[in-house]
């Protein structure tokens, strides 16, 4: 190991010290009184249960689902409401580690103990002491790592690479994988006493497709979050362009959405989203089972690339609300209501509402 990794890893505890790992923009509260989660979808209500019921106890949990679907949110939740909220929450991505560097990267190494071991270095489960460790992709570790893991989830406690020294640590896990952790153990690929021992407290997400109800808060969430960090002004997203949001199958999930949303807010010139649809057509993505069933996505992002059919701001704003209505069937309040579908207060709706002459018809 180089000496100038050893100065970026000092670096890098440093900042973890200061706390560095949420910004203050991160700070969202949204149902249920879980920080962080973004959802109005019926589909993430068992999602929303688990969190609230496991999230203030030190069991370890293991977070499943495709990738993007966002895992590391759901596992900042967790460590947010515990009552080790005020420790350090390290993130450790096993998939990103180079190999041969798992049990210096999770363990720490002590100076002298391989060519380039400079320093002692403390590693993540040290950082990480008295607080939450969030190993992702965690069926890349390797057999020999995982004994070592197996071992500090049953006693807490590792020796550094290079060490015979026992260091104490208290740490909560919390894993996560897009793997099929159960199909490795039958393969011999992964150990069966980790394996049972991660899988104390299982959440699966569900992805993306599967809860289209989030889209649109969603968009909005990252339209504010990326207008504020890259300096624009963008206020509105046109009803067409949210619709072809809502109806895009997102086989990258939240990740891929919240990709496109930065470089269509990079790329707006004015207050109103300008969205690159090119992206989106070039998926080619169908319709997935469970997410709108209206018109096809072609013609969605046929009608949404003009604007020439928007007259007004208010006029879009209003067929905007009026397509909630009918897909809740004119239902304002309540989980399944219009308000939570747009994102907004049951009396803020109302008040537009009124604003805009809108009324059931009879």
């Amino acid at each position: 190991m180089a000496p100038a990794i050893d100065r970026v890893w000092n670096d890098e505890i440093a900042a973890i010290r200061r706390g560095h790992q949420l910004e203050a923009e991160n700070q969202v509260l949204r149902g249920d009184n879980l920080p962080h989660m973004i959802t109005a979808s019926p589909h993430m209500l068992p999602v929303i249960d688990l969190i609230s019921r496991v999230g203030p106890s030190d069991a370890n949990v293991l977070i499943t689902g495709e990738p993007g679907v966002g895992k590391e949110v759901v596992a900042r939740t967790l460590h947010a409401i515990s009552s080790r909220s005020s420790k350090p929450m390290v993130t450790v991505n096993a998939g990103g580690l180079a190999e041969g560097v798992f049990e210096s990267e999770l363990f720490g190494h002590v100076k002298g103990a391989f060519t380039g071991a400079i320093a002692n270095r403390d590693g993540r489960f040290k950082l990480a002491d008295g607080g939450t460790i969030f190993l992702d992709e965690v069926g890349e570790l390797p057999m020999d790592t995982q004994v070592k893991l197996l071992r500090v989830l049953q006693e807490q406690e590792f020796e550094r690479l290079g060490s015979t020294r026992t260091i104490k640590v208290d740490v909560r896990l919390v894993a996560a994988t897009n793997r099929d952790l159960a199909r490795m153990v039958a393969d011999g690929r992964f150990r069966s006493d980790l394996y049972y021992r991660l899988n104390v407290f299982p959440i699966q997400i569900p992805a993306l497709r599967e809860r289209p109800e989030d889209v649109p808060l969603l968009v909005r969430y990252f339209v504010q979050i990326f207008s504020r960090r890259l300096n624009k002004d963008v206020q509105y997203i046109p009803a067409d362009v949210m619709d072809a949001l809502t109806h895009y199958s997102w086989p990258g999930n939240v990740r891929e959405l919240e990709n496109l949303i930065e470089r269509a807010v990079l790329l707006s010139p004015g207050k109103e989203l300008r969205i690159p649809f090119a992206e989106l057509k070039s998926a080619a993505p169908a319709t997935a089972a469970g997410a709108h069933p209206s018109s096809s996505f072609t013609s969605l992002i046929s009608s949404a690339s003009s604007t020439s059919s928007i007259s007004t701001l208010e006029e879009a704003e209003r067929q905007h609300i009026l397509r909630a209505l009918k897909q809740t069937q004119w239902r304002i309040a309540g989980p399944k209501g219009a308000a939570v579908l747009l994102g907004m207060k049951r009396t803020t709706l109302q008040a537009r509402m009124r604003k805009l002459s809108i009324r059931r018809p009879v």
